[in-house]
């Protein structure tokens, strides 16, 4: 009798749930697509060209961490070097690389070492110099050489100490950024009313992109089984969820591939956290925090426009090695802020960010779990309605279904990033089988990673175990794009 009435209450509980569940992301939908349009019909009332020539420009600092990344390097800075913004200068901070990475930016760049004034405001592993070009073309990078510290964290925080200017873009070493990517991000902070902390922009799949010396070639939608879900999981929530987020100023997680930020605010708030497994976020929530304490208006911004590509997991293996540290990072840092939950002096982040990633991102596949073992106990031993189960599952799988089509769309009629009709069928036809035959493996990841996290056990990063860029199709006498 006991077990009876715990299926009818959990039957009940996730019936509201769920319902809750979409209600929200109804909302955040509307939000998002009310963003976009809003954002497109007034990207152009301060034009770029009106703020490179005024005197409010802001110079940006590009951080971008680098460990045993001789194969590309070369290809990387010269990528970073070439784009368009006035007062940047870009930062590879070598994070005590074993192979001959610093050797061969010191040759290629033809780098010396040189007489910095470094100040460690954000304590990381100890410095071993610093170095500039001795070729004026070249005057813009700066090559930080640092002892190993186990993280990306550790290795932007070196690059944050280093920067001179007051904003910072921090990404990976090996991401593709959009010509423009400079002035689209820093624009929030020289024409918003309040001041803004951060901002951040959607993130794509390079996996299968064309790619020639470190420039963009031509835009295709992955080829390979794991990155396809991927890219379809990013334009859903870069464009849905996070769109609705910056709309209601509720941005708790600014992507670590590319973000831009206050130096002053990230370096007060501590900088990256290096023991944490979910940094972006985790650095997002204190920078937040430290507003809230100082009693001082802010904004994190979001633009929706494709700014970055990176390469994602190609293998099953390494896709759950990285989704394993994303869910264990999600509990730590929920974790970690735990005295900001429902505490007034943190307004909105206490009674609306926090609760909601708790209840929406962190208990969900957990529910998920429970539901699936309550489905089979209930098949066994009771009287199992399965009417209502399939009623359940398909008002859930079209909702889901459908707003993974209404983001694809409305991402490819404003952007139109793929190069054929034929791609955008592909991720199409993908979406209608992501929840059965992609879903369950995140949903396994992140209960792997809380029980690491509640069990301490110890993790290692482990390698990206990059593929590279797709090369056949180009011809040697191509020119890249400016994308």
């Amino acid at each position: 009798m006991i077990f009876e009435y715990y299926t009818k209450f959990f039957e009940i509980f996730i019936t509201g749930f769920a319902s809750l569940y979409i209600f929200i992301y109804l909302i955040m939908s509307i939000i998002s697509f009310w963003g976009i349009k809003v954002y497109n019909n007034a990207k152009y009332t301060i034009r770029d060209e009106v703020l490179v020539k005024s005197n409010d420009l802001l110079g940006v600092s590009i951080v971008a961490p680098a460990f045993n990344e001789e194969l590309t390097i070369i290809y990387n800075v010269r990528s970073l070097l070439s784009l368009n913004y006035p007062t940047f200068e870009v930062i590879i901070i070598n994070d005590g690389s074993t192979d001959r990475t610093l050797e061969k930016l010191i040759e290629e760049f033809e780098l010396t070492k040189v007489d910095f004034f470094y100040e460690s405001k954000i304590q990381t592993q100890p410095v071993r110099g610093h170095y500039k070009s001795t070729n004026p073309v070249y005057s813009k990078l700066l090559v930080v050489d640092k002892e190993n510290g186990k993280s990306k964290a550790d290795a932007s925080n070196a690059g944050v100490n280093s920067a001179k200017y007051p904003l910072f873009i921090c990404t990976d070493v090996d991401c593709i950024l959009r010509n423009d990517t400079i002035m689209k991000l820093a624009k929030p902070f020289m024409t918003s009313k309040n001041r803004v902390i951060a901002v951040g922009a959607p993130i794509r799949v390079s996996n299968s992109c064309e790619v020639k010396d470190g420039f963009m070639v031509k835009v295709h939608y992955p080829s390979n089984w794991w990155a396809s879900f991927q890219e379809l999981e990013y334009i859903r929530s870069f464009l849905l969820g996070r769109m609705a987020w910056s709309r209601i100023n509720g941005l708790l997680l600014v992507s670590g591939g590319l973000g831009m930020f206050d130096k002053e605010i990230a370096i007060k708030a501590g900088g990256y956290f290096h023991k944490s497994f979910g940094e972006d976020m985790e650095l997002i929530t204190r920078m937040r925090k430290l507003m809230y304490e100082k009693k001082e208006k802010f904004e994190i911004k979001y633009i929706p426009e494709s700014l970055c590509w990176t390469e994602v997991p190609a293998t099953l293996t390494v896709f759950l090695r990285q989704r394993v540290r994303w869910g264990r990072g999600l509990i730590q840092t929920l974790s970690l802020h735990k005295n900001m939950f429902f505490n007034p002096k943190y307004g909105k982040t206490a009674f609306l960010i926090l609760p909601y990633f708790f209840l929406f991102e962190f208990l969900v596949p957990i529910l998920e779990v429970l539901g699936l073992l309550s489905l089979l106990f209930a098949f066994v031993f009771l009287d199992f309605s399965l009417v209502y189960f399939l009623k359940a599952t398909s008002i859930v799988y079209f909702f889901y279904l459908v707003i993974t089509l209404l983001s694809v769309l409305w991402d490819e009629l404003y952007y139109g990033h793929y190069s054929s009709a034929r791609e955008l069928l592909h991720l199409l036809a993908k979406a209608m089988i992501e929840p059965i035959v992609y879903h369950p493996f995140n949903v396994f990841a992140s209960i792997k990673g809380y029980i690491h996290f509640f069990s301490g056990k110890k993790a290692k990063w482990g390698n990206m175990q990059r593929q590279g860029f797709e090369t056949k199709k180009k011809k040697e006498n191509e020119k890249p794009v400016i994308v």
